[in-house]
């Protein structure tokens, strides 16, 4: 094999596999190593959507308020069972702050694969985002401000959604 490609090798197996690893002492589950990749929605230019959501705090709070309300929701509840809420929580805390230009790299599988066999519909998808926008009021994100990440958001509903 030519140096360039096993230095490539190397490096691949390294960013993928310290990156899909969990933190000990998370209560996170492993999963397998996966490319790590910011694919899908770019982000906002510019710190202003960052700060209108008050930071990676405000960012935290609308997240576990988001996904402690898709869990409690009786219409999507079922998708949420056998998934692991702390890998959940902190993938989307990047995800987020990766969308509003915030200093977070996205360490989460890409949309087309975290979904997959989940059987999301586009009603699914619906409640989630009523959720995201319920989180989002809480924390005081004015609506105009909410859009512009709902409307990154909705460039990937086709690789969420299945049926």
């Amino acid at each position: 094999m030519k140096p360039m490609m096993l230095i490539a090798l190397a490096a691949s197996a390294l960013a993928t596999s310290a990156l899909a690893q969990p933190t000990p002492g998370t209560g996170e589950n492993a999963v397998d190593p996966h490319v790590v990749s910011d694919a899908g929605a770019a982000p906002i230019a510019g710190q202003r959507m960052f700060e209108a959501f008050h930071g990676e705090a405000g960012i935290s709070r609308i997240v576990d308020d988001f996904v402690t309300r898709m869990v409690a929701d009786p219409r999507i509840s079922e998708i949420f069972k056998a998934t692991d809420l702390v890998r959940l929580r902190r993938t989307l805390k990047e995800q987020v702050c990766y969308l509003l230009g915030g200093p977070c790299a996205n360490t989460g599988r890409d949309m087309t694969t975290t979904h997959m066999d989940q059987g999301v519909t586009a009603a699914d998808f619906h409640a989630g985002v009523e959720n995201l926008q319920a989180a989002m009021t809480k924390e005081g994100v004015p609506s105009r401000v909410q859009n512009r990440l709902l409307a990154r958001l909705a460039q990937m509903q086709g690789d969420v959604v299945e049926r």
